[in-house]
Formats: C-alpha cells, structure tokens, sequence
C-alpha cells in the first residue's frame, strides 16, 4: 500500500488488519509526472505568443476561478514559464485519490431483509442497520452486511427522525457529488439523480448552450464528457448515504428523501484524480450554481489553484463540505486538503463512530476540523444493484451534505460561512470529541433545523492578558533522541491560561508537546510543524509543560516563550 498516496485520502477506511510499524515519507505529494498547471493573470493574456512561450500544451481550462492552462514542462521550461508576465502562479497537477474498502454484499437488492427499529422510520428493509440515521444501541452493521454484536450510544447519530418531521427535503436542493460518478441506474438512486432536462441524450450538441455536450445527468471531468457513470462504487456509496430514496420497498433510505443529485466525475474508476479534473469538476457544478458540493477525496499538497476554484463556489453561495482525512493525524499541524482551505463554504467533516466517539483513522483539528459525522460501518449503496458497508470520513462527509440540505430545502440558501457556524453550534458535544473539533462534538440535524444552539463550555479568552513565561520552554535545536523534558509553571491568581506554542517541528505521531494540568491530566499533545498555535485551556494557575521524543528522526524541537491567562 502506497503510504505517499494515503497520506491525506480522505477516502474508504481499508477494514482488514493495519500494521503501524514507524514508516517515513520523504516524497513530495502525488503529481502528474511532468505536468503542471499554469494560472494566467488574465483570459486575454493567453494568445498566440503565450501559448508558443508555455511549450507543450495539454489543455485549456476556462473556469469561474480564471484561465488555467495545463502543460508539459521540463525543469528549463518551467522556469521560463514562471518568469512570464502573463503568468499568476504555476504549481504542479496533484493527484488526489479514494481508498477502496470492503466488497459489495452478494447479490442485488432483493437479498436483504427487513428490520424495524422505529415507528418514524421509512420503510425500506435495510433502514434498520442505518446507525447514523437512527442509532438503537444495537444495529451497527459489521463488514458483511449483518447487524454485529457491538453495543452503540442510543442517539448518536444526526437526529434524522425529528428532523424529518420538520422536512425531509426538496427536490429543488442540488448536490453536486464530485467523486467517482454515481451509478444513477440504481434502484434507490434513479428517481434522485439531477437531470438537465434542457438536453437532448445523445445527440451530439449542446442544446442547452451551457458549453458542455450532453450533460444530462451531469458531467465527467477527467474524460469530458456527458457520463458520469460510477465503475469504482465510492461516488454511488456517497449518494446512497445523502439521498437513497425513502419508502421504495428496496435498500436503504438517505438523509434526505427528497433531493437532487449531480454526479460531477473526476476521479477515475481507479479512484484518482488530478488537480485539472478537479478544477474542471468543481467549476462545472460552480457553472451549474448547485446548492451544495459533497467531496470525499483528498491528497496533494497545497494548490493555489484549487482553492481559487473553491473560492469562486463560495462567491456563488455553494456549500463545500470535505472529508476531514483517514489518516488519525492532527490537520491543525499537518494540513489535509481540500478540507483544510481557509474558505468560508469550507466544512471540513470527521468520522465517530456508533459508540459516540472520534473514530480511530479520522483526522482531527480543534482549529480546522469543524464537526464529526457517522463515518464507521456505514451501509448503503454500490453499482449494481448492490449494497455495502464502507467506512472513512468519506462516508460521514454525505451524512453532512445531506444535512445541510436538509435546512436548504427548509430555509433557503444563506450565507456559507453563516451557515457553518449554525451547523457548528448546534452540534452535540461529548467528551470524545473535546479539543478534537472546532464544535468538539457531532452533527444534529434536529437542532441545526431549530437553530437550537449549544452554549460553549469555553472560557472567554478574548481579553486574556498575554504574559512571559519566567523561563521559556525550549527544546535543542535539534532535539536529542530520547528526550524528556519537564517544566511546571505557576501564574498566581490566574484562573485559566491557554499556552502560545511560538514553534514547533517534530516527527509527526512520535515527538511531541505535551501540556498538563495541575492534576498532571494531559490536556493537550501537539507534534507535527506549526508556528503560533495556542493550546486548549487550563483552569487554574499552574500547568506542566513537557517534551518527549523517541530514538529517530530528530528535527528542529520547539519553542514557548509566552501564555494567554484570564484572572
């Protein structure tokens, strides 16, 4: 398994046994050999003259966000591109990807069987093995498709039941689901796939004049084309899990009855993608003014290119929630894209599971992870007719999308950033997610709904008074193997102080930061790169500060000079 491609996939959680033996990436993220993307400062500025100048040109890419031109390039030539007035930006064509897990369930449809679980619950047979719509205790499905023996938290889940008595959506609500395609023949999903109905199938011509042939049920970026048809499954569980039709007599059910879904293609049947799809398919749904795009993909490093295809959907008033990432790290110190892009419409989403908890391999960030979602032995559709239990933040990121359109179909569309702070608020907390998450719990859509907020437990550190440590906490520069360092502070009178980290770089999972509270509980470990990060709080006036590091992979350590303190 290709550690460099998983790094930041916010992909299906692989279910069989996972070695963590210590694994070292040296390699820079996943591209395109030899390709990159060149952003042009202008549409006018791409002519004749620069296009001879750009060398070998692979595509042309007009988008809301600006030109962008794909190219082939040798370190020469991409120098010399770099230097061009005409050119804003050049970066290279990152490949991002989905992690495939486990098989389909044998046979179609019709194999399953019913169970009930509660009077408000739709019909169709599978609904009852749904945890995240309506968690029982006892109906968290295992890898085969049969309810297992693990024992959940009644009511950890997104509060569907009572949301649907509010609403269960709209058909005039659209969520772009860029990914894989979807499987739009499905029997849960052929009556909720978008349809453009101002084209004419097959027959060549852009009838609609939106400058895309074909497009009838959405589009496929990597192959430009009008088919989108899932031939991976990871798109087609994402749909199911948003919006499977209720009542049918056959499947599953989504978190919305009633909605729209586009299936914008740009990762392949392989499950990856490179950055030009993914501008492309981020633009058309842009085009298409969706209400809500659903990403659950990830990987690449940071592209100035993808964020400004962001940013345009954020100008248009589209939702972007993204899969926070599989890999169990810190976002806050080791970014994970696309769910880490500073955006308003941004909604970055981890995983918890049916015990009401973070799960194991999602990603977290009390700074950049927003809210967790059901993300663990999540069943729902696949291409053929078929049903599967996947796991990954990639299956709690379309429990969010679903909830969201929820209150779109409800109340309209609104402001994104406002809308992400409503979802944030309204969320559950609960002691497995505190200081993982900006919410530090999971999505209710019931309260989302009723704006029913949860007061913050936090103390106000807005006129915190910032003081000097009386001997800053600093690490050798680099640190030595096998460290232990250890320093208790006392502030008298304070009644809560947070610590300002003012540098920190240390191998990721192995060295790290750690901060306790009087009672010598940890209430912060910190490892990774950052600079100015302040910590979650202490109540009182004294703390401990300490510095671990293993026997490898010595790097620059850390450095604390100053705290935040409220008296």
């Amino acid at each position: 398994m290709n550690k460099m491609l998983l790094a930041g996939a916010a992909g299906l959680m692989v279910l069989s046994t996972v070695s963590f033996a210590k694994t070292y990436q040296t390699n820079a993220p996943a591209a395109v050999a030899g390709e990159y993307i060149v952003k042009m400062k202008s549409s006018s500025a791409l002519n004749k003259s620069t296009m001879k100048l750009l060398g070998d040109t692979k595509e042309v890419i007009s988008a809301e966000a600006g030109t962008f031109v794909v190219v082939n390039a040798s370190n020469k030539s991409l120098s010399a591109i770099r230097l061009m007035n005409e050119v804003e930006y050049v970066e290279p064509n990152y490949i991002y990807q989905v992690i495939k897990s486990a098989p389909a369930l044998p046979g179609t449809y019709s194999d399953v069987t019913a169970e009930y679980f509660s009077a408000n619950a739709p019909t169709d047979p599978e609904y009852g093995k749904l945890w995240g719509l309506n968690n029982t205790g006892n109906n968290e499905p295992d890898k085969s498709g049969n309810i297992s023996s693990n024992v959940g938290v009644v009511g950890a889940d997104v509060a569907a039941h009572k949301a649907w008595d509010i609403t269960k959506g709209s058909k005039k609500v659209v969520v772009a689901i860029i990914d894989t395609g979807m499987d739009w023949n499905h029997p849960d999903l052929k009556n909720q796939v978008w349809t453009n109905e101002g084209e004419i199938p097959g027959d060549g011509i852009d009838n609609d004049g939106n400058g895309y042939i074909d497009d009838v049920h959405g589009w496929n970026a990597n192959a430009n084309n009008g088919n989108p048809m899932d031939g991976n499954s990871h798109g087609t569980h994402c749909a199911g899990t948003i919006g499977a039709e209720h009542n049918n007599g056959i499947g599953v059910a989504g978190v919305m009855s009633e909605v729209q879904m586009m299936p914008v293609k740009f990762l392949t049947d392989s499950g990856s993608g490179s950055l030009a799809d993914a501008i492309k398919a981020i633009d058309y749904a842009t085009k298409m003014n969706v209400d809500i795009m659903s990403n659950s993909w990830g990987g690449g490093g940071y592209s100035k290119a993808l964020e400004d295809a962001i940013k345009s959907a954020n100008d248009k008033g589209i939702v972007f929630t993204a899969a926070a990432g599989n890999d169990g790290t810190n976002n806050d110190s080791a970014p994970h894209y696309p769910s880490n892009y500073q955006v308003d419409n941004v909604i970055s989403v981890a995983a918890h599971t049916a015990q009401d908890g973070l799960a194991s391999f999602s990603c977290y960030g009390r700074n950049t992870v927003h809210v967790a979602a059901p993300g663990h032995m999540i069943l729902s559709s696949v291409p053929g007719n078929k049903y599967a239990v996947y796991s990954g933040t990639s299956m709690a990121t379309p429990h969010v999308s679903g909830v969201v359109g929820l209150l779109i179909a409800q109340e309209g569309r609104m402001n994104p950033k406002d809308l992400r702070d409503r979802l944030i608020q309204t969320s559950v907390p609960a002691a497995g997610y505190k200081r993982k998450l900006q919410a530090n719990g999971r999505v209710n859509a019931y309260n989302f709904l009723t704006n029913t907020r949860i007061p913050s437990s936090e103390p106000d550190f807005s006129g915190a008074r910032t003081e000097v440590l009386s001997e800053a906490f600093e690490t050798a520069h680099p640190y030595v193997s096998g460290s232990k360092i250890s320093k208790t502070y006392n502030f008298a009178g304070a009644k809560f102080i947070k610590v300002v980290v003012e540098k920190y770089d240390t191998e990721s999972n192995y060295d790290f930061v750690i901060l306790k509270n009087s009672a010598g509980t940890i209430v912060e470990k910190i490892s990774g790169k950052g600079e100015d990060y302040t910590t979650d709080y202490v109540e009182g006036d004294s703390f401990t500060l300490e510095f671990t590091s293993d026997s490898s992979d010595n790097r620059w350590g850390a450095s604390i000079k100053e705290v935040k303190a409220i008296y």
